[in-house]
């Protein structure tokens, strides 16, 4: 069975880092792609970053701050957060999608990513 556990959240002052870490299990890393989702309240879950075999893709509200990769001998991928702000608080979520070779992974859109962790608390508060 195809399992994700998104561990790392907290609560951490502004401008301050969090690492947030997606252990899969029952499946290999290497022939999926895995996003990185946010929620916060009140707000549509939106893509934050995703990563698979042969790309990275951030959103333009994290670009420059927020850094992805993934272990693969672990099955995890990381999700290294740096100059925090208040707007990045939500649950974050990590999802995976089946990869295709030569395409690349995706942020702007949820429906293909089939499979969903159960989401961890980022809080970036003063």
């Amino acid at each position: 069975q195809l399992q994700l556990v998104e561990s790392g959240g907290g609560l951490v002052q502004p401008g301050g880092s969090l690492r947030l870490s997606c252990v899969a299990s029952g499946f290999t890393l290497r022939y999926y792609a895995i996003g990185w989702f946010r929620q916060a309240p009140g707000k549509e879950r939106e893509g934050v970053s995703c990563i698979s075999s042969s790309s990275t893709r951030y959103a333009d509200s994290v670009n420059g701050r927020f850094t992805i990769s993934r272990d693969t001998a672990k099955n995890t991928v990381y999700l290294q957060m740096n100059s925090l702000k208040p707007e990045d608080t939500a649950v974050y979520y990590c999802a995976a999608a089946v990869y295709r070779v030569g395409v690349a992974c995706s942020v702007g859109t949820k429906d293909q990513y089939n499979y969903w962790g159960q989401g961890t608390q980022v809080t970036v508060s003063s």
